[in-house]
C-alpha cells in the first residue's frame, strides 16, 4: 500500500507539473505556424509601414510568415477587440497606438476592457506630433502664439484628424496647460484637415511629424514645436513645447499586445526579439527616417507607459469633454 501511495503521489506531481513543463516547450517551439498581426489603421499609413517593417523582422528571425491584417474602426477598438476574443496562444497579435489608450476614457461602451483583456508585448516607436501654423497667422513661436489666442479668443481653429486623435488629444493638452480657448474642427482623417490647415481655412495643428515633414520643409507650414519631451532629429532646430509649457508631453506611438492570457514565455520570447529589432541600426533607422524614436523595455516597462497614458489621456478628454458615442 505504502509503495502504491508513493506511486501514486509521484504520479500526480508529474500531473502538476506537466502544463508547465508544455507551456516552456511551447515557448521553445513557437511559431510554428502562420501569425497574425492585427492594425486597426486602414493601410497605407504610418500604422501598416510599422507593422510591416516589423513583421518582416520577426517573419526572418522565426522563419514564420507574420501576416499583417489591418481591421479600422472606431479609433482601433474593432482591431482590439479582434484580439481580444482571439486565443491566447501568440498567434494573434495586436499594433497598439495611442488610439488605444485615449479610447478607454473616449468611449463609454466598448466591447472589452482594454487594460484587462490586452496584455503589452514591447513598445516600438514613439513619434512627435508637430504644432505648425498657416504661414498667414503672425505667431512664430509658442509664446507668441499663446499671447495671439488669448487676445482672439474662440477665433482660433485647430484641426485634427477626428475626435480623440492623437492629434486632437495633443491640442486640447495644450489648450488645457496653456490655459487658451481654441475652438476644434474635426476632420475624416489627417489628409483633408492638412489641406484646409494649409488653405487657411484653421489656423493650426498638432499633426503627426511624419506627415507633416514634407509642408514644412516647402514652407507651406511653419513649425512652432514639437510635441515630445525631446527636440527631434528630424527638426533639430523646432524647439519642444515644454520649453515653453512646462511638463508638456505628447506623441503618437505603436506598439504590440496579446490576449490577456497568453503564455508569458511566449510574450517574453516576443519581447526579446523585438528589442532585439529596436536595437538593429537598420530598422533604428528606418524609425528615424519616420520622424520617430525607438521604445524598447520589458513586458512591464511597456505596461507602465501604457497605464501612465490612459491616465493622462483621461484628464483631458474629460477636459475637453469629448465623447466618441
Amino acid at each position: 500500500m505504502i509503495i502504491q501511495r508513493r506511486r501514486f503521489l509521484h504520479l500526480a506531481a508529474g500531473a502538476v507539473a506537466l502544463p508547465a513543463v508544455q507551456r516552456v516547450a511551447s515557448a521553445q517551439t513557437y511559431p510554428t505556424r502562420p501569425v497574425r498581426l492585427i492594425v486597426g489603421f486602414p493601410p497605407g499609413g504610418s500604422a501598416e509601414i510599422i507593422a510591416r517593417l516589423m513583421g518582416q523582422w520577426l517573419s526572418e528571425r522565426f522563419r514564420q510568415p507574420f501576416v499583417i491584417e489591418n481591421r479600422p474602426g472606431a479609433g482601433s477598438n474593432i482591431a482590439a477587440e479582434v484580439v481580444a476574443r482571439a486565443h491566447p496562444d501568440g498567434y494573434t497579435l495586436l499594433l497598439l497606438s495611442a488610439n488605444n489608450a485615449i479610447s478607454v476614457a473616449l468611449y463609454d461602451k466598448l466591447g472589452l476592457n482594454f487594460i484587462r483583456d490586452i496584455a503589452p508585448v514591447s513598445g516600438l516607436i514613439r513619434v512627435p506630433n508637430v504644432m505648425e501654423v498657416n504661414p498667414s497667422v503672425p505667431a512664430k513661436t509658442v509664446p507668441e502664439f499663446i499671447s495671439y489666442a488669448k487676445a482672439n479668443p474662440g477665433k482660433v481653429n485647430f484641426a485634427s484628424s477626428g475626435n480623440g486623435s492623437s492629434i486632437h488629444v495633443s491640442a486640447e493638452l495644450f489648450k488645457m496647460m496653456a490655459g487658451i480657448d481654441m475652438t476644434h474642427v474635426p476632420y475624416r482623417g489627417a489628409g483633408p484637415a492638412l489641406t484646409d490647415l494649409i488653405g487657411g481655412q484653421v489656423q493650426v495643428m498638432f499633426d503627426s511629424l511624419p506627415a507633416s515633414i514634407e509642408y514644412i520643409r516647402t514652407g507651406k507650414l511653419r513649425p512652432l514645436a514639437v510635441t515630445t519631451a525631446m527636440r527631434s532629429e528630424v527638426l533639430p532646430t523646432i524647439p519642444t513645447v515644454s520649453e515653453f509649457v512646462p511638463g508638456y508631453e505628447a506623441s503618437a506611438w505603436f506598439g504590440i499586445g496579446v490576449p490577456k492570457s497568453t503564455p508569458a514565455e511566449i510574450v517574453e520570447t516576443l519581447n526579446r526579439e523585438i528589442n532585439a529589432a529596436l536595437a538593429d541600426p537598420k530598422i533604428k533607422e528606418r524609425l528615424a527616417d519616420l520622424g520617430g524614436a525607438a521604445l524598447p523595455g520589458s513586458a512591464a516597462d511597456f505596461g507602465r507607459f501604457i497605464a501612465d497614458e490612459t491616465e493622462k489621456w483621461a484628464k483631458v478628454v474629460k477636459f475637453s469633454g469629448t465623447k466618441a458615442d
